[in-house]
């Protein structure tokens, strides 16, 4: 498309980087399922040699999502691990890594269990104190990983505050978007330097692909994602990628209804009197709602809330549940609902789980686009099973 026309993103997510096949008209994106490629001399190819070095399926996947995110330049990976991985590819022995203490469970394994053992440390503090923040940088820091909102406890961080601490101490910030979407939520706009995404969420939409991606403005760190790509490995499918751009396509309409639904979801179980306490940045409540109502241009499909109850009958509301499916990962256009503690953060210590506020009886949901009173009356009786 023209750039000049500025489209909006709605128009972006079911063009940018798509274009009618020139041989036949085909409309969708072809799945070039090919490993090589022909090349007229030793070294002369027309733009791809080798399919995980490049393939034009994923080249039209990388564009697509630069253009939602504003970017310049996207990178697509065969998971969200595997593009968070590759932002830890830039460290070196000695780095230094400040985050916040309540991220995904999986980006905490990958800190502590990968990435510590080759003398990288890491500092888990809470990003939506900027004290905290500032504190922990230290001379060796090299980056400041920021999630927002926050997994599971949709904490929402200043993006524009943390990059300025990071720049200020020449680190670079790297922002996990994947629960607001570039729909919801832009980092590059607010001074983050690099975006992560687990495109096996939203992005994708429909619970059927694994994927993950990079988007930057920076063409240096561009050029090392691409190196860490190709050497790694670590890249998806052909197949993959025309997944993930038939869901960017519906992207705006699906975020439209899951914010939708989360937000009286969320009021109806905040007056629940089955429910201690409701995390999510659509209420007046939560500590950082005027965050981000600033930052973000609505709340998102995510919500957490805390049982009135012990771990087991937390268990037993998510185990009775019906339109909600007990299961891990989120952003399907259907409900599905997790307990944090023995599920997707079971990888963090207990104690430290306690300690940032993740308890045993915490439940998260990712509210799909079913009508919202069969949500609510599903949570009703899962809630009277798990009490009788």
């Amino acid at each position: 498309m023209d750039d000049s026309s500025d489209p909006r993103i709605e128009t972006r997510a079911i063009h940018a980087g798509q274009e009618p096949e020139e041989e036949t008209g085909a409309l969708m994106t072809p799945i070039y399922a090919n490993s090589t490629y022909e090349q007229d001399a030793p070294g002369d190819h027309r733009g791809y040699e080798y399919s995980r070095t490049g393939n034009p399926t994923r080249t039209a996947l990388e564009e697509n999502l630069a253009s939602l995110e504003g970017g310049s330049y996207g990178r697509c990976f065969s998971s969200g691990m595997g593009s968070i991985n590759t932002v830890l590819n830039l460290l070196e022995s000695g780095d230094h890594v400040v985050t916040g203490d309540d991220v995904y469970g999986g980006t905490h394994r990958i800190f502590t269990q990968v990435y510590e053992k080759y003398d990288i440390e890491f500092d888990f503090v809470d990003t939506t104190d900027h004290d905290a923040v500032a504190d922990a940088m230290r001379p060796e820091t090299a980056l400041l990983w920021v999630e927002t909102p926050t997994n599971p406890l949709m904490r929402v961080n200043d993006i524009a505050a943390l990059a300025d601490i990071a720049h200020d101490n020449d680190a670079l910030c790297a922002v996990d978007n994947t629960f607001a979407t570039p729909y919801l939520q832009r980092p590059l706009e607010h001074g983050a330097d690099i975006v992560s995404h687990s495109l096996t969420k939203y992005l994708g939409g429909h619970s059927d692909v694994v994927g993950g991606a990079l988007v930057t403005d920076d063409e240096d760190l561009d050029e090392q994602f691409g190196f860490y790509q190709n050497s790694v490995g670590a890249t998806p499918s052909p197949f993959d990628c025309f997944l993930v751009l038939r869901g960017t396509k519906t992207l705006p309409v699906r975020m439209d209804r899951h914010c939708d639904n989360a937000r009286e979801l969320a009021q109806w179980l905040d007056d629940h009197e089955a429910v201690d306490r409701v995390y999510y940045p659509g209420l007046d409540s939560h500590p950082q709602h005027d965050v981000a109502a600033a930052q973000m241009d609505d709340f998102g499909g995510m919500l957490s809330f805390e049982f009135d109850g012990t771990l087991e009958e937390a268990s037993a509301v998510v185990s009775n549940t019906e339109v909600f499916t007990l299961a891990e990962s989120l952003g399907g256009v259907e409900s599905l609902i997790e307990q944090p503690a023995p599920m997707t953060h079971a990888a963090i210590p207990r104690e430290e789980r306690v300690a940032a506020g993740l308890t045993d009886s915490l439940i998260r949901v990712s509210v799909g686009i079913e009508h919202v009173d069969d949500q609510k009356a599903d949570l009703q009786q899962a809630f009277d099973a798990a009490l009788e």
